[in-house]
């Protein structure tokens, strides 16, 4: 087939819809191969076709040649690209470019987007240009890479969005004590010069800021882009970083659109964001320094938050491995704030079904614990148990052993746990009968006076084997409705 339709095209026989075909050929195992042995001595053919009066033939000849990327291709597609009077085709040539070492040529790449971004725009160019730009930006961009901007604005006067936990929000803003606070429905709003303290805090999933002249942005491209480059998005980024400009960015865009019209706005936003700024802000697919997050309300327009990668989050740098079943950190560090004021200060602490020691490590950073104990039946999950607990910085003492077996010579001030639950393998009869035997087994282990400190997707066991042997249930907080898991304090 490869050599038959290639045949075709050395013939001038419908040669622009045997390059399309050509292309599709391409993508079966081992076509390139079988095309090059073709070729031979007549590269020429597909250089000479850049010169075809036909625009779409030109396209596509372009685009095959990026396909093969042979290196005498590069200085006639930049030639073509050059000299190509139909802006339709012209980003194609860039596209096969692309496939190039092409750093030679990558100084007029960047003239030639400054001639772009000086061009007026009109119904007829806009789509073209835009394209070219886009395509120019991706270019430039790959050969040079991000040059990062590193964060200083740890005491600017910020608007932050903290998301957290929906149901535990006031276990997040009681943490903030040097913000202006205002619960949300989905978090905190702070108002904050403070941001080390807000960085401090564990129990939020997110944090974002609220930058003035963007809050709510239009569902029109051309209007949306205006507003965010008339915003004070640039001035709040450069007053918050070390660096100049650009800037770069991606696009997250929350709504129930479908998925082919939602890559296609948010490709045309950042291309006119990127025009309008004059490059000031430059969108990328990787290595971004900054997210718009524009999510759609009732009204059909954005409400628009803004996050930076700039800013490490170090708070669970630790947890170097996880296992399928693993807490969420920030669902551990929230499990530990609720639960707080039960626990004791170098306590002797028990985790009998540790997993990679997320809940024991957050447990020691809220409330420094002495002796702690972490159990776990799989060798795998004490492994990485090990390895997370080194990177805290902590000591905690692992056995692999199934806690039904385990034995210890003092008894513990403090049981705290994520509960096994069913998945995978595990079934829910056998959940219920670790219920059973957890609580049978754990007053063998805890002083008269301990707590146990419960993260469960089984609500209805702890209620039922709970008092059975001997335990009450003084304090119980939902975590999550959806998921069925609550925070228990037994005692």
């Amino acid at each position: 087939m490869i050599r038959d339709t290639f045949e075709q095209i050395i013939q001038q026989n419908d040669v622009r819809q045997n390059l399309s075909k050509l292309r599709q050929e391409l993508k079966e195992p081992g076509a390139k191969h079988a095309l090059l042995y073709n070729i031979g001595d007549q590269e020429q053919v597909f250089q000479e076709l850049l010169f075809h009066e036909d625009a779409k033939v030109r396209k596509n000849a372009a685009l095959l040649m990026g396909d093969l990327g042979l290196k005498a291709d590069l200085a006639p597609l930049v030639a073509a690209y050059n000299r190509e009077d139909k802006l339709f085709v012209k980003s194609s040539y860039l596209t096969a470019i692309k496939e190039f070492d092409y750093r030679e040529y990558v100084e007029e790449f960047k003239e030639r987007l400054e001639e772009l971004s000086k061009i007026t725009l009109t119904d007829e160019n806009k789509k073209h240009i835009t394209e070219e730009m886009r395509a120019l930006s991706d270019l430039v961009v790959a050969m040079e890479g991000i040059k990062h901007h590193k964060f200083i604005g740890f005491h600017e006067p910020s608007t932050l969005v903290l998301l957290t936990n929906r149901d535990q929000i006031e276990a997040t803003e009681k943490q903030l004590v040097n913000a202006k606070t205002k619960a949300f429905n989905a978090g905190v709003m702070a108002k904050t010069e403070d941001l080390e303290e807000v960085l401090e805090v564990r129990t939020f999933d997110d944090l974002l800021f609220v930058v003035e002249g963007m809050k709510v942005l239009s569902n029109d491209i051309e209007e949306c882009a205006s507003q965010i480059v008339n915003s004070e998005l640039l001035d709040f980024l450069t007053a918050r970083h070390k660096g100049k400009v650009p800037f770069y960015f991606r696009i997250e865009l929350k709504t129930k659109w479908e998925l082919s019209k939602k890559s296609a706005f948010t490709k045309k936003l950042s291309g006119e964001i990127e025009r309008l700024s004059n490059r000031k802000l430059v969108n990328t697919t990787s290595n971004y320094e900054v997210e718009l997050r524009l999510i759609e309300n009732k009204e059909g327009t954005f409400n628009t938050l803004v996050k930076l990668y700039t800013i490490e989050d170090k708070r669970f740098n630790y947890r170097k491995e996880v296992l399928a079943t693993s807490i969420r950190p920030t669902n551990a560090a929230l499990t530990v704030e609720l639960a707080k004021p039960y626990m004791k200060e170098d306590a002797q602490v028990l985790d009998p079904f540790c997993g990679v020691g997320t809940m024991l490590i957050e447990r020691h950073k809220a409330v420094k614990a002495n002796t702690t104990y972490g159990i776990d039946i799989y060798g795998d999950a004490i492994d990485k148990a090990r390895v997370n607990t080194e990177a805290a910085r902590q000591i905690i003492h692992y056995i692999n052993r199934d806690f039904f077996d385990f034995k210890h010579e003092y008894l513990f001030d403090e049981i705290i746990t994520n509960m096994p639950f069913a998945i995978g393998r595990k079934t829910q009869e056998e959940i219920e009968e670790v219920y059973l035997s957890f609580f049978k087994k754990a007053p063998e282990h805890l002083k008269e006076d301990a707590t146990i400190i419960l993260y469960s997707h089984d609500k209805d066991l702890v209620r039922r084997f709970a008092p059975r042997y001997g335990f009450k249930v003084v304090e119980e907080f939902l975590i999550s409705k959806r998921e069925g898991t609550y925070v228990f304090v037994i005692k």
